[in-house]
């Protein structure tokens, strides 16, 4: 499944519709990483990153909501933001800004469920901290410019992997919390609710953005 297919999408709730009757959970969950100052990424990397992690949750959400609207049993709608909807990281720009398009698309989405009085649909969503995955094996870094900064952002998040936690006690935290009707579910509480308070603290304060140094990070290469 390409996520980045809308008429791919489509096909898949028109199957599943016909093959497992009404839906119950749909996580939207795809998502690529990128590596780089802003001004080195390669268009074809920004276009594909959008496409995937922003598009690819709004194909997700047009082709199965209509269903859910029309079904009466209860359903969840997860939608994958990051720790990082909640921050501003350099060297990870493009990552960090659809993530925050996530979590901004989510929140829209509850209100819009509400408003319409769809109780029977939960929409939450889900700010992982570092779980480990090939996510940063397989992200895009840089053709020209500063390939060094790319790399050393890439082997410092495979730092910050060697104290992830496994996709199952992911998943796990994750669909304990759905049933508890939370939306906003954190796998890792200290570390994302501590993120979380920090980026709150600074809007209010009107503090400029400034890397963060502690918690999901790990040392960076002097």
């Amino acid at each position: 499944m390409d996520v980045r297919d809308a008429a791919a999408l489509q096909s898949l709730a028109d199957r599943v519709a016909k093959e497992s009757g009404p839906l119950r959970l749909l996580v939207n969950n795809a998502g690529v990483q990128q590596f780089g100052y802003l001004w080195d990424t390669p268009v074809a990397n920004w276009e594909r990153l959008v496409s995937i992690n922003i598009n690819g949750v709004f194909h997700g959400i047009r082709a199965f909501m209509p269903r859910l609207l029309t079904q009466s049993e209860p359903a969840w709608v997860l939608n994958l933001a990051s720790i990082g909807s909640v921050t501003a990281w350099p060297l990870q720009t493009p990552y960090i800004m659809s993530k925050h398009a996530v979590l901004s698309l989510t929140e829209c989405l509850h209100q819009e469920v509400d408003l319409i009085g769809a109780r029977h649909i939960q929409v939450s969503a889900v700010l992982p901290g570092a779980v480990a995955s090939r996510i940063f094996d397989e992200a895009g870094g840089v053709d020209s410019g500063d390939q060094s900064a790319a790399e050393n952002e890439r082997e410092a998040m495979f730092r910050v992997r060697e104290r992830a936690i496994s996709p199952e006690e992911a998943a796990a935290t994750i669909l304990q919390q759905a049933a508890d009707g939370e939306f906003y579910i954190v796998t890792q509480p200290e570390s994302v609710l501590g993120a979380m308070r920090d980026r709150a603290d600074q809007l209010t304060a009107r503090r400029a953005p400034a890397p963060p140094r502690s918690r999901f990070t790990a040392p960076r290469p002097e």
